[in-house]
C-alpha cells in the first residue's frame, strides 16, 4: 500500500486515531503470478527430474501441488494486509478467520435484503426524498474486514466537511449522539446513538475509513434498495443471514467515498437514513464549513 503525505493539516478530535497530517493511501490488490527466467526454469526442470528418480511419486505429486497453493495463500495474505487496518487483526489467525467467512459471503452485493415485517422502524425514508443517480461507474471494492475501495477515493475536503457536520450534530444534540473511535473497525471516526433502537457496535450509526474515506453503516432494507439502485453503495459481503452467524447485521452497507461537494451532501442524506434506522427518529444534518 503506497503512501503519499499531503501538506494539509487535519483536525483531530479526542478519541480518534486519525493522523495529524492527511495521508492518501493507494490501496492495491496484486494478482497471483509466477515468473520464471531461463535459469529458474532450468533449475526447476532438474529438480523435477531428480525428484522423479529419487522421491516417492505420491510425495512428489503432493509437493508439486502444495507449492503453488502455498504461494497463492501467501499472495492472498499480503493482499489482506495491503487493505490496511480494520476490524480484523492483521495476523495469520485473523486471515484464517476471514478465509472461513469467505465460504458464506454474499454472491450478489447489489441485491437488497428481504424486508422483515417485524422490523422497527417499519419502513425506510429515502423514498420520501429521492436520491439522484451517482455519476460515473462504481468504484472497485475488495476485502471483507477490512472492506475498501481500490479507486475513486474521496477528497480530503469532502471528508473534512462530512466529519465536521457529524461533529456539529453530536455537539448540538449531545443527549442523543456522540462521536468516538469506531467499535466495529477499531480505527477511524464514528457517530454513535446514545439510545439506539437497532443496536450494532454499541449504537454505532456509521464510521468513516481514513484510508479511502468510504463508510459503513446500517440501513433499513427499503433504504438499502434505494442506495443500490442509485449506485451510492453496496452491501457488505458478510451481511448474510444463515446458519453460520455473521459478525455484522444483514443491514450492514458500504457507502462509497464522497468525491466532491455534491457527493458529500448526498452521503449526509444517507447518514440521516442510517440515523433513522438506528434510532427510529428523523434527524436533519446541516452541512458545515470545513474546519
Amino acid at each position: 500500500m503506497a503512501l503519499t503525505v499531503t501538506t494539509e493539516a487535519q483536525k483531530q478530535a479526542p478519541g480518534d486515531d486519525s493522523n495529524q497530517v492527511a495521508i492518501n493511501m493507494v490501496i492495491r490488490q496484486d494478482p497471483f503470478y509466477i515468473t520464471l527466467d531461463a535459469s529458474a526454469l532450468l533449475v526447476l526442470s532438474i529438480l523435477l527430474v531428480i525428484g522423479m528418480h529419487f522421491v516417492d511419486h505420491t510425495l512428489l505429486e503432493i509437493i508439486t501441488v502444495a507449492i503453488p497453493i502455498m504461494l497463492l495463500i501467501h499472495n492472498d495474505y499480503l493482499n489482506f494486509l495491503k487493505l490496511g487496518p480494520g476490524g480484523t487483526p492483521p495476523t495469520p489467525s485473523g486471515y484464517a478467520r476471514l478465509t472461513w467467512y469467505r465460504l458464506f459471503c454474499l454472491r450478489d452485493p447489489f441485491s437488497p435484503p428481504p424486508a422483515d415485517p417485524k422490523l422497527l422502524p417499519s419502513a425506510g425514508i429515502l423514498r420520501q426524498r429521492p436520491l439522484p443517480f451517482r455519476p460515473g461507474p462504481r468504484p472497485s471494492v475488495a476485502g471483507l474486514a477490512p472492506q475498501r475501495q481500490l479507486n475513486q477515493h474521496g477528497s480530503l475536503h469532502a471528508y473534512n466537511r462530512l466529519r465536521a457536520s457529524l461533529e456539529s450534530l453530536a455537539a448540538q444534540q449531545s443527549q442523543k449522539f456522540v462521536t468516538a473511535t469506531s467499535c466495529l473497525e477499531k480505527h477511524g471516526f464514528a457517530l454513535f446513538s446514545r439510545h439506539p433502537v437497532n443496536v450494532c457496535g454499541n449504537g454505532e450509526i456509521c464510521h468513516i475509513h481514513t484510508s479511502d474515506r468510504s463508510m459503513h453503516m446500517n440501513l433499513h432494507p427499503d433504504d438499502i434498495k434505494v442506495v443500490l439502485e442509485k449506485g451510492w453503495g453496496q452491501r457488505h459481503p458478510m451481511a448474510w443471514k444463515g446458519w453460520v452467524r455473521s459478525p455484522v447485521p444483514v443491514t450492514f452497507t458500504m457507502i462509497y467515498a464522497p468525491r466532491d461537494e455534491g457527493d458529500m451532501r448526498i452521503v449526509l442524506k444517507i447518514i440521516e437514513a442510517a440515523i433513522w434506522y438506528t434510532t427510529a427518529e428523523q434527524v436533519e444534518i446541516q452541512p458545515v464549513a470545513e474546519p
